[in-house]
């Protein structure tokens, strides 16, 4: 995986292509945000566009040249797809096997057969939590909404009880925990150690989804209490299928590459040895394209095959996976041209003084600029790849383990108060029939808390680590 090291970031903070001061370039990056913010927000422009111009804008306004603004912002484009692009488009796969296999609604049903009562809202995070391991947060909320509906209806619980933890299982995946996009191109700008952040993220992300799933749950149910929308209760992936995969080899699937992955991280802290042979090893497949692509090719069989389609099926599948991604793949690669534009003009040492002069713990100072776009654009995933662009110089100092940190704090920061410029606020509301105050009683207040809980577990991990 393609990351920037310490030298690269050195040298980019030392050698920026405008001689601007601070007080130029912080003007520049509030006009340059404020452009994506307004493109976004007011002309409704795709985030793409929005974000390539914002980086050639941040370039003018600080006065590099436009040529060289162009090459940041291509350079950066560039490393970004590279790094990261493989990996989306191996999870897209993946969780269209997951889906179309009957595989997710396997873990669903057979969960849901051992859970009853006080238990089904835990089962409800299970669920969503497994599911969302290798799915886009939107495809999971369709994948599991049907779901959510029905076990309310049939079994007379309210629909926010069982709603908030499902949502919650997802987002928090989502914003914490690689090979989603948002982590993984944190990871990549921050030059982060993908297991220890997947480690640590799966430390953070247990009592989080926690508190703002099943616990929060209750009072979400007394504050919002509405009928499940008979028009939303949709039909399941599986129903048109003869047989669909086992459970056991759906989760050791889907499991696969977040194991392999950990091995690797495991290894690498215990050997610590370039050289020892397990460590090669394990180096190997434990490295993100190689997890993903075995859980892939394993998937085309344990989901696939399982589920009794063709070879011309299989190849359907795999082609209809990569279609819906490629707005995201562009979005991801735009950010990653507009963090190159602002590590080049000078931004990294401008945060640097920043952070000196005000004295703001560097996990507290990312948390607070993710917090500020996602308000500002409603997108987690712009609101993770601009702020990781802005805090990864502060990274050059760091341990590997509180450059994972630094990641964590960017995502929960992403995640932050989602409202009406969020296209997953709007979502929810349709998919629970709710109005507008009442998605931002339920779901946006569970947004906030995970944003908020999630900040407290990685400040108090980096006391201890």
């Amino acid at each position: 995986m393609t990351s920037l090291s310490v030298e690269t970031l050195a040298a980019d903070v030392v050698e920026p292509i405008t001689s601007a001061g601070n007080g130029q370039l912080g003007i520049a990056v509030l006009a340059g945000i404020a452009v994506i913010v307004l493109l976004i927000t007011k002309f409704k422009l795709h985030a793409f566009l929005a974000l390539t111009i914002g980086s050639l804008a941040l370039g003018a306004f600080s006065g590099a040249p436009l040529d060289k603004a162009i090459s940041s912002f291509s350079t950066g484009l560039g490393n970004t797809v590279a790094g990261v692009g493989v990996l989306i488009a191996l999870g897209a796969i993946l969780g269209k096997l997951l889906a179309d296999s009957g595989g997710a609604d396997q873990i669903v049903d057979t969960i849901l057969a051992k859970a009853s009562g006080r238990a089904m809202p835990w089962a409800m995070v299970l669920i969503a939590s497994i599911i969302g391991l290798p799915l886009f947060f939107e495809v999971g909320i369709v994948l599991l909404i049907p779901v959510v509906l029905l076990v309310a209806q049939r079994g007379n619980y309210s629909l926010m009880r069982i709603g908030i933890p499902a949502l919650a299982g997802l987002s928090v995946m989502h914003g914490l925990i690689p090979p989603h996009p948002g982590p993984l191109v944190a990871i990549d700008a921050i030059g982060a150690n993908l297991g220890v952040t997947l480690a640590l993220g799966v430390v953070v992300a247990i009592p989080t989804v926690i508190i703002a799933g099943p616990l929060f749950s209750k009072y979400a149910a007394r504050w919002v209490d509405v009928p499940v929308p008979e028009k939303m209760v949709l039909q399941r992936p599986s129903e048109d299928l003869e047989r669909r995969p086992g459970f056991g080899a759906t989760v050791a699937t889907v499991m696969l590459p977040v194991v392999l992955m950990l091995a690797k991280a495991l290894v690498d802290i215990v050997v610590n040895d370039p050289e020892n042979v397990v460590q090669r090893v394990t180096d190997v497949i434990g490295s993100p394209l190689i997890a993903l692509l075995a859980a892939v090719l394993v998937g085309l069989f344990t989901l696939g095959r399982a589920a009794g389609f063709t070879k011309d099926r299989l190849s359907s599948t795999v082609e209809k996976s990569l279609a819906p991604i490629a707005g995201v793949l562009m979005i991801v690669g735009a950010g990653g041209g507009f963090k190159q534009t602002l590590i080049d003009v000078g931004v990294g040492q401008m945060i640097l003084d920043f952070s000196e002069d005000w004295a703001i713990p560097t996990l507290l100072l990312a948390w607070l600029i993710a917090v500020a776009i996602r308000l500002a654009t409603g997108s987690a995933t712009v609101a993770t790849i601009s702020a990781a662009g802005l805090v990864a110089p502060l990274a050059a100092d760091m341990s590997t383990a509180h450059a994972a940190l630094l990641v964590l704090a960017v995502g929960a920061g992403s995640l932050f108060f989602s409202h009406v410029n969020d296209a997953g606020f709007w979502l929810v509301k349709e998919y629970f029939g709710m109005d507008v105050g009442q998605t931002v009683k339920t779901w946006s207040v569970m947004e906030t808390i995970i944003s908020v809980v999630s900040l407290v577990f990685v400040l108090l991990l980096s006391l201890v680590l």
